[in-house]
C-alpha cells in the first residue's frame, strides 16, 4: 500500500477555486516511522492553535472557527491516519471540509489563514517529483519497487502482476527452439516476451492509473526494448538502469534510480533557464513580481518558477493584477507568489516549485511569457 497522495490536476483546480471566510492551510514534516509520529501530532496541535489565533485576529466569528478547530482535533486523534504517513503532510481545512495529502518530500513548516488556500509548497510534489517506481524486469524475476525520497526503497505488491515470463507463456521457459507456427527460435522468444510485457503493462495500468510519478525500468536487452515498445504509462522515464536486476536488492537499485530522478528534475530547470535566457531579450521573460502578477492575471504566463518556501504577504487585484505587499501575514491577506502561481495554473500555464538557487537571479519567481505585456 502506498502512503503518498499526490494531488491530481482536478484536485489542484478544486483547491485553487475554493474560497471562504476561513481557509486554513497547514504544512508540516511527518515520518513513516510510526513510533516517531507523536511529535508530528503534537506539532499539529500547536499549529492548530496558531491558526485559531489568526482567525480570531481577523475577526472571524467563533461559529466558523469552532468547526475548523474540531476537524483538526479529530484528525489528531485518528490513530489509523497517523499510522500511515510519508515525509510531509499538507492539510487544507474549512468549516465544512478537511483534505489532506501525504507527500514524499519534506516541507517547510507553515500555517496560512486566508480566504483561499496556500498551495505553493504542494506544487513541489507535483512539479518536481521525489517519488518514483522501479520496474525490475527480467525473464525469470519481476518486481516493482517504490522509491520515496531518501527513505529505504521497498518492494510493493501490484495486483495481477505476473510472476515471470514462463507463467504468462504457459511454458517451462521462453527459450524453446522447437517451432509451432511462429513460436520458436529468436522470433518465437520475442513473441512470448512481448506477451509477457503486455501482461506487465496491463497490471501496471490499473495500479498507476491517474498517477504522474516516473516509472524507471531496470532491465537488459532485448526485454528492455520490448517493454518500452508496449508500455502505455505516460510517465515512463527515458533513462533506464541497464542491468539485470535479478537478485539485486531494492536498496542497490534505488541508488541509480535516484540519480535518474535528480536528472529528470535538473533537466526541467535547465530547460527553463535556456528558454528564459532566449526570451528575456524579447521582453517575454521576467523576475519582476509586479510584471509577473499582471501577466498571470491576463493569462500571459507560459511557465513560472517559484521559490517553494518564500511567502510574500499581500493581495493581487483580480482585474488588473496590481499587487499590494503587507508587512505580515494575517487572515485578510495571502501569499502573493502563491496567488500568482494559482492564476498561471488556472490559465493553463505550468508552474515549477523549486529552491531559490534554481531561479534566475535567485529571485522569488521567474516567468516565461506567451506574449510580451
Amino acid at each position: 500500500m502506498l502512503y503518498v497522495d499526490i494531488p491530481s490536476q482536478s484536485e489542484l483546480a478544486q483547491l485553487r477555486a475554493d474560497r471562504g471566510a476561513a481557509q486554513v492551510s497547514i504544512y508540516l514534516d511527518v515520518t513513516p516511522e510510526t513510533e516517531q509520529i507523536d511529535a508530528a501530532r503534537i506539532r499539529l496541535k500547536q499549529l492548530t492553535d496558531d491558526a485559531v489565533a489568526q482567525l480570531e485576529g481577523a475577526g472571524v466569528n467563533q461559529r466558523i472557527i469552532w468547526p475548523v478547530e474540531e476537524q483538526l482535533q479529530d484528525l489528531m486523534d485518528d490513530d489509523d491516519f497517523w499510522r500511515l504517513q510519508a515525509n510531509g503532510l499538507a492539510i487544507f481545512v474549512t468549516p465544512d471540509t478537511l483534505r489532506s495529502f501525504r507527500l514524499p518530500n519534506q516541507l517547510t513548516e507553515t500555517v496560512q489563514v486566508s480566504d483561499r488556500f496556500h498551495l505553493k509548497p504542494l506544487l513541489r510534489a507535483v512539479s518536481m517529483p521525489q517519488h518514483a517506481f522501479i520496474l525490475a524486469l527480467a525473464e525469470n524475476e519481476l518486481r516493482v519497487i517504490e522509491l520515496l525520497g531518501y527513505q529505504a526503497a521497498q518492494e510493493i505488491r501490484v495486483p495481477d502482476l505476473p510472476k515471470d515470463a514462463a507463467s504468462v507463456a504457459g511454458t517451462a521457459n521462453v527459450n524453446s527452439r522447437s517451432y509451432s507456427g511462429r513460436r520458436g527460435g529468436s522470433e518465437g522468444q520475442k513473441l512470448l516476451l512481448r506477451k509477457y510485457c503486455r501482461a506487465i503493462d496491463a497490471a501496471l495500468r490499473g495500479f498507476l492509473s491517474g498517477r504522474t510519478e516516473p516509472l524507471i525500468v531496470a532491465a537488459t536487452e532485448p526485454l528492455l526494448s520490448i517493454y518500452r515498445s508496449v508500455n502505455t504509462y505516460p510517465a515512463l522515464a527515458g533513462q533506464v538502469i541497464e542491468t539485470s536486476p535479478v537478485r539485486i536488492p531494492a536498496h542497490e537499485l534505488a541508488a541509480p534510480a535516484r540519480t535518474i530522478l535528480e536528472k529528470l528534475n535538473a533537466e526541467r530547470i535547465e530547460e527553463f533557464a535556456a528558454i528564459y535566457s532566449a526570451r528575456e531579450n524579447e521582453g517575454r521573460a521576467t523576475t519582476q513580481m509586479t510584471r509577473v502578477a499582471r501577466a498571470a492575471t491576463f493569462g500571459a504566463v507560459d511557465t513560472l518558477l517559484v521559490d517553494m518556501d518564500t511567502v510574500v504577504p499581500g493581495t493581487v487585484d483580480d482585474q488588473t493584477g496590481e499587487i499590494t505587499i503587507d508587512e505580515s501575514a494575517n487572515g485578510e491577506n495571502y501569499g502573493i507568489v502563491d496567488e500568482i502561481a494559482a492564476r498561471v495554473l488556472a490559465n493553463g500555464g505550468k508552474v515549477l516549485a523549486v529552491r531559490r538557487a534554481d531561479i534566475p537571479q535567485q529571485a522569488e519567481l521567474a516567468a516565461v511569457l506567451r506574449f510580451a505585456i
